[in-house]
């Protein structure tokens, strides 16, 4: 029987052609510190029929060398790696691969690194210690287009964007179209699907997208989605 030294050599080296079924589903990476950590959330994504991990990085600077030779659909990224944290991997990975997902995944409800890691692209941050099913929801949720939060997360995000929201001025509301864009985002949408939806073309979702941003002074649609909620409803329901 292999050791776990071995196991986790063997699931690090992890590859599409590892598993012939990979071709057909969601691929995965992770980026985390921890030996023992890294082999079980692996082994997790693997058992769920939709997904499969092709990559398990020991640190932020094995991730930004090894994910762009073989690009996953979305990364697992923890905050607290050694030397280069997870939000610098982030914000670098983002440049260099900006169509894959980055969620973040760590055991920390902070309010600052959650805004950190938003600014610096992620596309969702959730809790470690959240039930198999919800981690597989999460990781649906944002290759559809979502922006998945756990609860506590949501939370202080809304709390922030509460006091700020309020103090709008006309120059940053949003017209009719930008905010049917923002509200099929908040829907999961992709720019695609709005683009059809809306009738406009890929690149004008895109423009409006950009106006948007900076509107609300975001960086990511997570942030602009948070944001466009707690404008609509200033108590919404989590």
């Amino acid at each position: 029987m292999p050791s776990s030294d071995e196991k986790n050599s063997s699931q690090d080296k992890a590859s599409p052609d590892h598993n012939p079924a990979s071709r057909k589903q969601i691929r995965v990476a992770l980026v985390e510190d921890r030996p023992k950590v890294r082999y079980d959330w692996s082994k997790l994504i693997n058992s769920f029929p939709e997904f499969t991990c092709i990559h398990a990085c020991g640190t932020g600077e094995e991730a930004l060398r090894v994910l762009p030779q073989n690009p996953p659909d979305v990364v697992l990224m923890d905050i607290f790696l050694p030397r280069m944290s997870g939000i610098e991997c982030t914000s670098q990975l983002k440049a260099l691969l900006p169509q894959t997902q980055i969620v973040i995944l760590t055991a920390m409800a902070d309010q600052e690194l959650v805004f950190l890691a938003l600014k610096a692209g992620a596309d969702g941050y959730l809790l470690k210690r959240m039930a198999p099913s919800d981690l597989r929801a999460a990781l649906l949720d944002v290759m559809g287009g979502g922006a998945p939060m756990s609860s506590q997360i949501a939370r202080r995000v809304i709390e922030s964007f509460r006091e700020k929201v309020a103090n709008l001025d006309e120059a940053g509301r949003l017209t009719v179209r930008e905010e049917q864009i923002l509200l099929l985002i908040s829907e999961g949408y992709t720019n695609k699907q709005i683009a059809d939806k809306l009738n406009l073309c890929f690149d004008t979702v895109g423009s409006h997208l950009k106006r948007v941003y900076k509107k609300l002074h975001v960086n990511s649609r997570a942030e602009a989605v948070v944001r466009y909620m707690v404008s609509k409803d200033p108590q919404p329901k989590l």
